[in-house]
């Protein structure tokens, strides 16, 4: 009778549960795997077979089928060595225990019968976690940090040889611990209060990070685009323990480092990157740089400059908060909920309506240089800010908050937000439906709102951005109801402000 052995598998950060089923019979030596392995889950044979003689107990006459289900997914990596390893062991009786489905392997095997660590870890915990799973045996990797999760019993295993006397109840395993530890603490390179002025933009910041609303930045070169973007992580609400194990899975399974910090993740990706690097992808789909800013800040510097199929590969993820990357072999999909920041000059030269410099460009090339930023990209936007240099010698840095005390009043609001709508949601993610039943707004407000959006040719998504950025003053000051003043300071640094502006700029350009 065939016996089985659970493990787990992944699809991008998804995780399945898979059964490893071992059939032995007697016959000539043969050894097949099944159930759509790539080239190295095929390896995984010549590793076994050497593994067990190793150990002692050589496949003489015997034929081996391993299936791997669910058969019509397909399965890569080395993860399944050990569940292999233990399901011919059991099938042939030199292994006699009961494993439950509740028990998963993973790791893969050395010729000696060590068991060494694999790239995916952190991520396959997480989904053995979400799939039920109670103990899991890994191989321990001192390069991943102390994992402890609620409701699953991690075992860490060093060798094939350890883990059976383990299983057969001759020994207990010892206790591994990691000498790299989650980190407690947020730290930045730069802070708000090294800022001199830009106060109404600090403030605008400090709402996009409340309710987690997507941000853009316009203004001549030198004017504090990039340093107030490269200080917005340092006002965001720190990562949980959980939010962090999620990060550093993503950063695992694109094999590029992750910092050791509870800060959330900021990207800056230059304006040269292609869609692959942006979005994610391969021939073995691996996470973009929007899947690199989960629960973080994506910062796209001189977004103009960027192609427009590029930018317009941002319309999903920005909407639905994951990616899904679709292959002839694999679709995968990867979360990428995060905060949009945008920052581009007015025009090509920099110095349209600045106060210092003349703007030499001609008004076509100012309007061909505004439409590289399509409709529907500009439109994913709750908060446009156009800037201005700010004079040094008229400015100081004495009575400057720092950003410590901006992520307090965050972190508050943050708060009002989870409680409100009794889950971890912010005022820009929730259905419009519930923010609307939890927090409605005044019928004279209503009619405000209508009569502007009417004058200005509003869209419904532009009323709804407005309400939903009037919420997240409203608890930003820690008020129950929207009042009149909070929806007035969303209507003023509202997309069609800048619009307008620019626009008045620009006819003024035009008939010079």
């Amino acid at each position: 009778m065939p016996v089985s052995v659970t493990s787990i598998g992944l699809r991008g950060m998804e995780g399945y549960r898979l059964q490893v089923e071992v059939k032995s019979l007697s016959g000539l030596n043969s050894f097949s795997i099944v159930g759509l392995p790539d080239a190295s889950v095929k390896e995984s044979k010549e590793r076994i077979i050497a593994c067990l003689h190793t150990m002692g107990y050589p496949l003489i006459e015997r034929k081996v089928i391993i299936n791997l289900s669910p058969s019509e997914q397909k399965k890569s990596g080395p993860f399944f060595d050990v569940p292999m390893a233990i399901g011919i062991l059991l099938s042939l009786k030199e292994l006699k225990v009961n494993l439950s489905s509740e028990i998963a392997f993973i790791g893969a095997l050395s010729l000696n019968g060590t068991i060494r660590p694999i790239e995916g870890m952190l991520p396959i915990v997480l989904a053995a976690k979400n799939l039920g799973i109670k103990k899991l045996y890994l191989p321990f990797d001192n390069e991943l940090p102390d994992i402890k999760l609620e409701g699953i019993e991690l075992k860490y295993v060093t060798s094939l040889s350890e883990l059976i006397k383990h299983l057969s109840g001759k020994i207990t395993l010892p206790q591994y611990s990691s000498q790299r530890k989650i980190p407690s603490k947020c730290s930045s390179h730069l802070d708000f209060k090294q800022i001199i002025g830009h106060e109404f933009a600090k403030s605008a910041l400090e709402i996009a990070a409340a309710g987690e609303h997507h941000l853009f930045l316009t203004g001549p070169p030198g004017c504090g685009k990039s340093m107030l973007a490269e200080s917005f992580s340092s006002i965001l609400p720190p990562l949980s323990n959980e939010a962090q194990l999620e990060s550093m899975s993503i950063y695992q399974l694109s094999c590029t480092p992750f910092q050791d910090t509870m800060q959330p993740p900021f990207r800056n990706p230059h304006h040269s990157s292609s869609g692959v690097s942006i979005i994610g992808g391969g021939q073995n789909p691996k996470p973009g740089e929007v899947s690199l800013s989960h629960r973080g800040v994506l910062f796209l510097d001189e977004m103009a400059e960027f192609t427009k199929k590029t930018l317009d590969m941002l319309r999903q993820p920005l909407e639905s908060g994951k990616v899904t990357i679709s292959r002839a072999h694999s679709t995968v999909t990867y979360p990428a909920s995060f905060i949009l920041v945008g920052a581009m000059n007015p025009c090509p030269c920099g110095y349209l309506g600045s106060n210092l410099y003349y703007c030499t460009c001609t008004p076509k090339q100012i309007q061909s240089y505004q439409n590289r930023i399509s409709g529907p990209i500009r439109d994913r936007f709750d908060l446009f800010l156009t800037l201005k240099p700010v004079n040094i010698n008229n400015s100081t840095l004495q009575n400057q908050q720092s950003s410590e005390d901006y992520r307090q009043r965050v972190i508050k609001a943050r708060e009002i937000q989870y409680h409100r709508y009794g889950k971890e949601i912010s005022n820009s993610r929730i259905t419009f439906d519930t923010l609307m039943k939890k927090s409605p707004i005044a019928d004279s407000q209503s009619t405000l709102l209508k009569n502007i959006s009417s004058k200005h040719h509003w869209s419904s998504r532009t009323q709804v951005k407005v309400i939903r950025i009037a919420r997240t003053i409203a608890d930003l000051e820690q008020q129950p109801n929207i009042n009149d003043h909070h929806l007035w300071k969303a209507i003023k640094i509202n997309r069609q402000n800048e619009k307008k502006n620019r626009l008045k700029v620009l006819t003024r350009k035009l008939t010079q």
